[in-house]
């Protein structure tokens, strides 16, 4: 995700834009050109609390900093740690997972998953931050990570609740009380960072779970999304409440008559860097949202919606035909789109069709791609059309799929105006092949040569890159017909195979399945997800 860009001149008057990319699941970044340093933050995932009068749950560990050298062009694999399961049986909850910026922050290992509270006669557990200790059972709490977090609190003998979570800014509360009074730790404070563009918290403790006794304050969670204890009313038992998704806190610990520790929140990461003004690029693989920068009333644009799957031979037939190509994404391209500074604009990237893993059946069809409502409206670009399998005429879409191999003649889809093309037929004349899926620049072939449509090549990414090309048709007893240029799946490689999936984040359509003097199962290949890409 992009924040608003702040513009400034330093030195010979080069103007700069500031970016912030926040990661809230596993996904990748390209450092643009000229970039060679950013800011981050690294969140692990947060621990869950313990079972009934547990601890609560760790924070996932905090790492930040300025300055991270990075090298222009070079991919990194973004990690986002997942929280804790939420302890369902008589055990101590469950770590969370850690989150990683490639090898750059803290090698391989990252931000280290937050360490679980207890149940009585289990350990809590160590992590990012450390887990507390379940009611009377004592013992040792969970440790932190120097420099990422910090211990869970404890209890003891007679003291009928748990003690909270560790926080990356604090240890986790103790539990006090007794048999009549009861107060559950509270979790450890998290830490602030404005590195999103205001102050927010991470990385809060759980608090800690309570018993039954006649007067009790569940432990409350930790600023930075730490969930509070669970707790007994009288009449029933208060569910501890999850650690809040993204921020890496813990869950709260569980409470008598309602046993369950609350789930870990999941971890996040985000990245800061000034861009020179001459990269002006922003290249969207997953969903997402931009901000128009400051000045900037125009943009030029290419959306690519995601390819649509291949389709199946039949599983029952002996020989089988091949299934159809898919149909490649929708492509759509343009200039001076008109934008409003400072405003933020959702993206959305279309996934692949998937191809068809049933008897005689169409791949799916791609989804759509967008660019909120401003490029054909809240339809975007049109996902490809699936592959017709076996005997099956195929789908629709921004390109249409082809035809599925049988013995009497079975159409390709129609393709999109101005997004596609049609896909191809397949051969009934003995040959059963099946045909091609259509690209954004050439329709698929009929079957026979059932070779996939052409895409259409673009250099908003920095270079030229050919988009957008149609799925193979399934061969017959044979090989089956190549892909479309621009990321189409080739029909399956030899005699009884499945179809080659369409190349991510091309559009490409997904191959059809090639049939076998058997009777055996060939599915489609998937098809490839689409782009979205934005230049000014």
């Amino acid at each position: 995700m992009f924040g608003a860009p702040n513009f400034f001149f330093s030195g010979a008057k080069k103007s700069y834009y500031r970016v912030i990319q926040q990661f809230n699941a596993t996904g990748s970044w390209t450092a643009p050109t000229g970039v060679t340093s950013v800011d981050y933050l690294v969140v692990a995932g947060g621990a869950s609390g313990g079972w009934r009068v547990g601890g609560g749950g760790g924070a996932g560990g905090l790492l930040q900093g300025t300055n991270l050298s990075v090298t222009p062009g070079t991919t990194y694999t973004i990690t986002v740690g997942a929280g804790g399961a939420a302890s369902t049986t008589n055990t101590s909850g469950n770590n969370g997972s850690n989150s990683t910026f490639g090898s750059l922050v803290n090698g391989s290992t990252g931000a280290v998953g937050g360490g679980c509270g207890s149940n009585f006669g289990y350990a809590a557990g160590s992590g990012g931050s450390g887990g507390g200790v379940s009611g009377e059972s004592g013992g040792q709490a969970g440790s932190g990570t120097s420099g990422q977090g910090n211990a869970g609190g404890t209890t003891g003998g007679g003291i009928y609740s748990g003690g909270g979570g560790g926080g990356a800014g604090a240890v986790g509360s103790n539990a006090t009380g007794g048999a009549t009074a009861t107060i559950g730790g509270n979790g450890g404070v998290g830490l602030a960072s404005s590195i999103s563009g205001s102050s927010v918290y991470y990385a809060g403790g759980g608090g800690g779970g309570t018993d039954t006794a006649t007067t009790q304050t569940p432990g409350s969670g930790g600023n930075g999304g730490g969930g509070t204890g669970g707790y007994y009313n009288g009449t029933t038992g208060i569910v501890a409440t999850a650690g809040t998704a993204n921020t890496g806190g813990g869950g709260g610990g569980g409470a008598w008559q309602a046993n369950n520790g609350g789930a870990g929140g999941s971890g996040i990461v985000i990245i800061s860097y000034l861009v020179p003004i001459t990269t002006r690029t922003s290249i969207f693989n997953t969903s997402g949202s931009w901000t128009a920068p400051t000045g900037v009333t125009s943009v030029n644009y290419l959306l690519v919606g995601g390819g649509g799957g291949g389709g199946s031979t039949t599983f029952t037939a002996n020989p089988t035909s091949g299934g159809g190509g898919g149909g490649a994404g929708g492509f759509l391209t343009g200039t001076n789109l008109t934008v409003t500074s400072g405003t933020t604009y959702a993206i959305t990237v279309g996934a692949g069709g998937v191809g068809a893993i049933t008897s005689a059946t169409n791949g799916s069809n791609g989804s759509n791609s967008l660019f909120a409502t401003l490029v054909n409206g809240s339809t975007g670009s049109v996902g490809g059309g699936g592959g017709g399998g076996n005997n099956q005429d195929a789908s629709s879409g921004g390109s249409g799929g082809g035809g599925g191999g049988a013995g009497i003649s079975k159409s390709g889809g129609t393709g999109t105006s101005g997004q596609g093309n049609s896909g191809g037929a397949n051969i009934a004349s003995g040959t059963y092949l099946a045909g091609g899926g259509g690209g954004a620049s050439q329709s698929g072939n009929t079957g026979g040569q059932g070779i996939g449509g052409n895409g259409t090549a673009n250099s908003y990414s920095g270079s030229s890159v050919t988009y957008a090309g149609g799925g193979g048709g399934g061969g017959y007893l044979g090989s089956g017909a190549a892909g479309g240029s621009g990321g189409g799946g080739s029909g399956g490689l030899t005699n009884g195979s499945n179809g080659v999936a369409g190349t991510a984040n091309l559009g490409g359509g997904g191959g059809g399945a090639t049939g076998a003097n058997a009777i055996a199962a060939y599915f489609g290949g998937n098809g490839g997800s689409g782009i979205v890409i934005l230049t000014w």
